[in-house]
């Protein structure tokens, strides 16, 4: 038996190929949108994916459970609760999978969303692992509030958090110390709030240090799990039902997204201009968003722009921007590209900030600061500074007063370079907007 985790860093996502080595076939836990690396995998080992299980429909990426099941005609397994649109067979508590010498049992596990659940994986007749998804992660538990109005169930977050407190102790607890602990992300999620930076732990190893199994009543792990959840991005009640329904097949579409400069550009459609924030400063087209090409691109791209708002996706060159492309697809965003093309300078510029006068000066500016609420409340920076959050600010630009120069700010100068382009498209021609940058380190 292997067990093979696969990693997608930009989303945190973790998936798994199970293989069994006796009979040279494979079951695949929680996909994500590309599955080649699924297809190589089974090449590579001689062997036959028979199988996929999804453990909910995930709201922070896409799936491609029914493409592989559309390839290779594995079988695709989710709880009878989901509500699946897509060909499949129910997988809830007391049923199993068995191939070669390994059996799958599902568990219920609500809490994170009504619909999920839990692989535990036996071995020659010993549980060997369980498979968490987003309810039991190293360090963490799934966050409970996504599924308010989203997915076939919906429940309010007190309801599931309190869901989560009896399936982690009696669904998860009651299981082997040495039984290996495999979640579907890893720090960096908006799924959760505290979690390691292991990929991977055991039951005893959670017992002794994740909060969210100590001892503590109910209550008061519904308090503690509701407190300081992170923000839920626009994209996420989207790609749950996309995951419901299945998404199509990403070769095809990707192949449908137009290519190439247009000849006129809606001046109503936002620009994401993917190249680096210094770039961007010297020569852009007017209405942009500087979403540099980094880490977290996906996340931020389905927190700034709304499921079925058409957007121009602009690159430095065409294997980027090939790149860029595909990220967008990850989560469902391939159809909302009104045209992706590469860009290299433009007629509109953004001023560079001046340090000096700025550090000894800071009332002559009106400052913004575009940190999620829990970075603000943990670490104020600007006494002085308005706060609003990078994926409310173009809801609320309004709010930032243009009677003196803007200066914006997060934390390392990723967001604020986006930050900064919302804003200058807002107020380029009533007051001068900065971007403080990476020179936010000098402050904190």
């Amino acid at each position: 038996m292997k067990i093979e985790q696969f990693e997608d860093k930009g989303l945190s996502h973790y998936s798994y190929a199970i293989l069994s080595e006796c009979d040279r076939q494979i079951v695949l836990i929680d996909p994500s949108r590309d599955v080649s690396q699924y297809l190589a995998y089974a090449e590579n080992n001689g062997a036959r994916i028979i199988g996929v299980i999804e453990t909910h429909p995930h709201a922070d990426f896409v799936s491609g459970h029914l493409e592989l099941h559309q390839t290779t005609g594995a079988t695709i397994f989710c709880s009878a609760l989901v509500g699946a649109v897509y060909p499949h067979q129910t997988f809830d508590d007391g049923n199993s999978i068995s191939f070669g010498k390994i059996t799958l049992k599902a568990l219920n596990t609500s809490g994170h969303s009504p619909d999920s659940i839990s692989i535990v994986l036996t071995h020659d007749g010993k549980d060997k692992a369980v498979f968490t998804g987003d309810t039991l992660f190293i360090g963490d538990c799934g966050r409970p509030d996504l599924r308010e109005s989203a997915g076939n169930l919906t429940a309010k977050r007190e309801e599931l958090a309190a869901k989560m407190y009896h399936s982690l102790r009696e669904k998860l607890m009651v299981l082997d110390n040495e039984v290996i602990v495999y979640p579907a992300h890893g720090a960096g999620t908006l799924c959760g709030k505290a979690l390691s930076e292991a990929n991977s732990s055991t039951i005893g190893a959670e017992k002794l240090s994740n909060w969210s199994l100590q001892n503590m009543t109910e209550s008061e792990f519904i308090s503690m799990l509701l407190q300081d959840q992170p923000f839920v991005p626009k994209y996420f009640p989207f790609d749950v039902e996309l995951n419901k329904h299945g998404a199509g097949n990403l070769a095809q579409e990707i192949a449908n997204v137009p290519i190439g400069h247009p000849e006129v550009l809606n001046s109503s459609i936002y620009i994401i201009d993917t190249r680096a924030e210094k770039e961007f400063k010297k020569g852009h087209l007017p209405g942009s968003i500087n979403l540099q090409n980094g880490g977290k691109f996906e996340t931020w791209l389905g927190s700034i722009i709304a499921p079925e708002e058409a957007f121009y996706l602009v690159a430095e060159n065409e294997q980027i921007l090939e790149s860029l492309i595909l990220r967008c697809a990850k989560i469902g965003y391939e159809h909302f590209i009104e045209r992706a093309f590469v860009f290299q300078a433009g007629t509109a510029i953004m001023d560079t900030t001046d340090l000096r006068r700025f550090s000894t000066n800071q009332t002559e500016y009106t400052i913004v600061d575009i940190r999620n609420t829990g970075e603000v409340k943990e670490h104020p920076v600007f006494k002085n500074a308005i706060h609003i959050p990078l994926p409310e600010l173009r809801e609320r630009v309004s709010e930032i007063p243009f009677n003196k120069p803007i200066i914006v700010h997060c934390a390392g100068g990723y967001r604020s370079a986006a930050g900064s382009s919302i804003i200058n498209n807002a107020f380029g021609n009533k007051a001068k907007v900065y971007d403080l940058g990476e020179a936010i380190k000098d402050f904190l």
